[in-house]
């Protein structure tokens, strides 16, 4: 398995402004994907998109890294959407994408509180939401995320299994019951496709039937 990731690693490309983008991750501790997750982040976009709409969420501080995977998913015609309170991040992201060649029409960014401005979104509007949200919000960033999404769209979840720990009946901390809580709404919700996935600390995929 260790070689097999090594060769996937060694054979995805990268680009400057994705190098950009993750030195300034590191450099202020945020939460990045592996190149292995970020790929499967830009194919789930791609399939998500549909040739009249191709609109995408992206809600968390590592808004340059997790939106080069998204607008290369999403093509030419999409546009992206990043939400998080701390401008700085936004206005490396902006950096970012003008640096990758993408059109300022292609992305905006709302430096608000995610729950606080998804409610203002228009409903069925997108086709991918991404949120890397605490425990704690999960539940509440589900039911903000899920009217946004249009039929056929994809919402996901990074770091939502907490490497595994809900599945220990001991662990009863705040965080952890949170996150099991979520992992339980989202599986009975109807009208989902749920996938889980060991990757990072376990990323949740949604799809809307």
């Amino acid at each position: 398995m260790e070689a097999l990731r090594t060769y996937i690693f060694d054979t995805t490309e990268s680009t400057p402004a994705l190098e950009t983008a993750l030195q300034h991750a590191e450099e202020f501790g945020l939460r990045v994907p592996d190149a292995i997750t970020g790929s499967l982040l830009a194919t789930l976009a791609a399939g998500a998109a549909t040739p009249a709409a191709s609109g995408a969420i992206a809600v968390t501080p590592a808004a340059s890294v997790i939106g080069l995977y998204l607008l290369k998913g999403l093509g030419d015609s999409g546009h992206l959407t990043c939400i998080d309170p701390e401008s700085e991040h936004q206005r490396h992201a902006k950096s970012c994408f003008q640096e990758a060649g993408y059109k300022s029409s292609s992305f905006r960014f709302l430096p608000s509180r995610p729950l606080e401005v998804m409610g203002r979104l228009a409903n069925d509007s997108y086709q991918f939401v991404y949120g890397d949200v605490a425990p704690v919000d999960q539940r509440a960033f589900v039911d903000a995320a899920w009217p946004l999404l249009a039929s056929g769209g994809v919402l996901v979840l990074a770091d939502s299994l907490l490497d595994g720990t809900l599945a220990d009946a001991t662990r009863t901390d705040r965080d952890t019951v949170a996150a099991r809580e979520t992992d339980a709404y989202l599986r009975e919700m109807p009208g989902t496709l749920v996938t889980r996935l060991p990757l990072g600390a376990g990323l949740t995929i949604v799809t809307k039937r």
